[in-house]
């Protein structure tokens, strides 16, 4: 008996744009850019990481309330940490760079950001909105301290390079041992 097996390959078209005529980002081109802005961190290379950030970007990591619930409001609520724009950010690295940071002095911390489940929530165009987990491992004094939580980024890929326009930041360690900074996450 004689099978004859179909060899002509088929080859998959993938349209790069949407119906609105903006590009269609790729999982592999969010998830490359998300990794590079974690590399950066780990690295301690943090002009490059601010080059990730909109200068009108929204930075926040909510505090949790006695009942259990996240804050929801950075204006009337308590918050770990916000900057309402890239300025704040500038601010960080400036004291980092220079030791004005409680979060930041000699012997300097090392980290390893490792990323986790990235799902797209939303594309408006070229603007996607994700959410993701993370485990940072952070290491100082001999002693390794792990955090974790879920990140919600908005993304503009609409220009040269990537930008984040909102990245907020949702910690989910019970209790931390020390001031925290923009590094561990």
């Amino acid at each position: 008996m004689s099978t004859t097996t179909d060899t002509t390959a088929t080859t998959a078209t993938t349209d790069t744009t949407d119906t609105t005529g903006s590009r269609l980002i790729t999982q592999n081109e969010l998830e490359q850019f998300l990794y590079r802005e974690a590399r950066f961190l780990d690295d301690r290379e943090f002009e490059k990481w601010l080059e990730c950030y909109a200068d009108d970007c929204e930075y926040w990591m909510p505090a949790w309330t006695d009942d259990d619930e996240l804050v929801q409001d950075p204006q009337t609520d308590i918050s770990l940490i916000y900057y309402p724009n890239k300025g704040g950010l500038e601010d960080r690295v400036f004291r980092i760079r220079t030791e004005r940071s409680s979060a930041t002095s000699i012997p300097e911390p090392r980290t390893s950001h490792n990323i986790s489940n990235v799902e797209v929530i939303e594309r408006r165009g070229d603007v996607v909105d994700v959410r993701f987990n993370w485990h940072t491992m952070y290491f100082r004094y001999k002693t390794v301290d792990p955090y974790y939580g879920t990140s919600f980024y908005t993304i503009d890929f609409s220009g040269e390079s990537p930008l984040i326009r909102r990245k907020t930041v949702v910690l989910k360690n019970d209790y931390i041992h020390h001031v925290v900074d923009v590094y561990h996450f």
